[in-house]
């Protein structure tokens, strides 16, 4: 299946889910379930253009990531450069996010206007071999232009568990014990997974090994990526993100909150064990080292 029809369903599917609960909310609170079904109608179809043409834009900014030139950031320019140059790539936007949780991901619409985002952490833990493995990585997302699905799956889902949260809260602390109440733990019962959900058919374990094979045949040094991995899984446990939300996890190339609880359910990353053993057969494959 194509980004287009990845992406298609992924919108198909949040029409359906806002116009489901628009008829549970509708019935128990106007009484009329076409009237809820019709206003949560409006809602996806809003939610949808928004997510289309800005989820990049909210996720850059929900990171505080900053736009930088290259004679701001020459070593991450020069870097993404020569990947694109051996792929054959245009070269996105650059940015950094200031957080000392070692990371990078890419977002946007298409190739044209991509963005790769490195944060401050990664540029210090990381040699400049280990920083082009990951980023090639993000490379091959975009040849493979999984950033469209991925971006608007993190915006999606973000909003959903976000909206879930506030009804959780509000029906815990709203002082009322009621069928209004029961209502919203169904709704939040039902969102909650459903936002993972989305994730998970979105964001698959396969498209991150895949992008970690392609990736490595960019620069021909799949040990690269490895080694970075191997890193990047220690100093995300020492450093996890401070802010941000974990539906927004797949964009990273590691997951970057800690696990547990609510945080487990968005963990769609294959172990780094696994992606390590799978770049050092690739390795012995093709010949390639570094």
């Amino acid at each position: 299946m194509n980004a287009s029809l990845r992406t298609l369903g992924l919108f198909a599917t949040l029409i359906l889910l806002f116009v489901g609960i628009g008829y549970v909310v509708g019935e128990i609170f106007m009484g009329d379930w076409l009237t809820g079904s019709l206003v949560f109608l409006g809602i996806a179809a809003l939610m949808n253009i928004i997510s289309y043409f800005l989820s990049d834009k909210i996720v850059l900014w929900s990171y505080k990531a900053k736009m930088v030139s290259e004679a701001e950031a020459p070593r991450l320019h020069n870097i993404v450069k020569k990947i694109c140059l051996k792929a054959d790539l245009p070269m996105p936007r650059i940015a950094i996010v200031p957080s000392r949780n070692p990371n990078a991901f890419a977002t946007g619409r298409s190739k044209k206007n991509a963005v790769v985002a490195a944060t401050e952490g990664i540029l210090t833990l990381l040699n400049d071999d280990e920083l082009e493995g990951v980023l090639a990585h993000e490379m091959a997302h975009v040849r493979n232009k999984d950033i469209l699905v991925m971006s608007v799956a993190a915006t999606i889902a973000g909003a959903i568990s976000f909206a879930a949260r506030m009804f959780w809260y509000n029906s815990m602390f709203g002082g009322r014990r009621s069928n209004d109440n029961v209502a919203l733990f169904l709704i939040v019962a039902v969102t909650a997974p459903i936002a993972a959900m989305l994730l998970q058919l979105a964001i698959s374990r396969n498209r991150e090994y895949k992008a970690d094979r392609e990736g490595s045949l960019m620069i021909q040094r799949p040990l690269s990526l490895a080694r970075a991995l191997e890193k990047l899984e220690a100093g995300n446990r020492k450093h996890p993100i401070e802010r941000g939300n974990p539906a927004t996890s797949t964009l990273f190339i590691v997951n970057p909150f800690r696990g547990g609880g609510f945080v487990s359910l968005f963990m769609t990353h294959p172990p780094v064990k696994e992606r390590i053993r799978r770049l050092e057969q690739l390795a012995d494959q093709t010949g390639f080292i570094g």
